[in-house]
């Protein structure tokens, strides 16, 4: 026997004429459930933590020096592209829902969860980019958690990112190994 689906669908009549009600709403129909403003906030947070990272990422691309510091940087600059586009992803899923995105400088290393930290050496960098992707990680999947069924398209979005921000973890670490320093993969 089937499980009855928990919410009967509407029919089309219906749809059509609730899509004309609000339309200055744009996305954002009647039957969004998740707190908007706390949404918005959540994402501008993220929107300032991607950009703090990003920078953080180009300030070590620039700097690093060392043996291995050509192929660690480039690591880097591929990592700051990516948080460039994370991003920009936030900034126009806070336009779809009616926000402002905040790109302020005067309050952007607030509103980060991670913090700029930019490390002496090659190895103190990739630790501190390392701390930061495992940040980002913690905060996405609360804010996942948090979010549930109540805004799909906004969950996707930070499951999509956490995928790649796990990602970077992962690089960051095999990079701790490869360099082989005194900052052993198990001290980080």
């Amino acid at each position: 026997m089937a499980n009855a689906p928990a919410q009967t669908l509407s029919d089309t009549k219906t749809l059509r004429q609730r899509a004309r009600q609000h339309i200055e709403a744009g996305a954002v129909t009647d039957n969004y459930r998740a707190d908007r403003e706390t949404i918005l906030r959540l994402l501008n947070e993220a929107l300032a933590t991607e950009i703090v990272c990003s920078l953080r990422y180009k300030r070590h691309y620039y700097t690093a020096k060392g043996l291995a510091s050509q192929s660690v940087a480039a690591e880097f600059m591929e990592h700051a592209n990516e948080e460039e586009e994370h991003a920009d992803q936030f900034a126009e899923r806070i336009t779809q829902l009616g926000g402002d995105p905040d790109f302020s400088p005067h309050t952007l290393a607030e509103r980060s969860h991670a913090e700029y930290v930019e490390g002496e050496t090659l190895v103190d960098m990739i630790k501190e980019d390392l701390v930061a992707e495992r940040v980002a990680i913690e905060s996405y999947r609360e804010i996942v958690q948090y979010i549930g069924d109540s805004d799909p398209t906004t969950r996707r979005l930070f499951e999509e990112v956490l995928a790649v921000e796990e990602q970077h973890a992962n690089e960051l670490l095999d990079l701790t190994q490869q360099i082989g320093s005194s900052g052993s993969a198990s001290s980080v």
